[in-house]
């Protein structure tokens, strides 16, 4: 997959970046976890704030650390 314009928000925390990217309207938005240049998690949420909180409970990403 690649991951353009479509993203909603970033974070890095960890050695890690998050990107939460918009697969619309059917689906709805998949937030992303790299180390370095390759794509290790991918998941499945309805809602930017779902993923929001699955990057907080999975990796431990504060909620400040997100930007558009």
């Amino acid at each position: 997959m690649s991951v353009s314009e479509d993203i909603v928000s970033r974070a890095e925390h960890e050695g890690r970046v998050f990107k939460i990217v918009a697969d619309l309207p059917e689906v709805g938005f998949y937030l992303y976890v790299y180390e370095g240049d390759r794509d290790t998690h991918d998941y499945l949420q309805d809602m930017v704030e779902m993923c929001k909180r699955c990057a907080l409970e999975h990796f431990g990403v504060p909620m400040s650390k997100w930007s558009s």
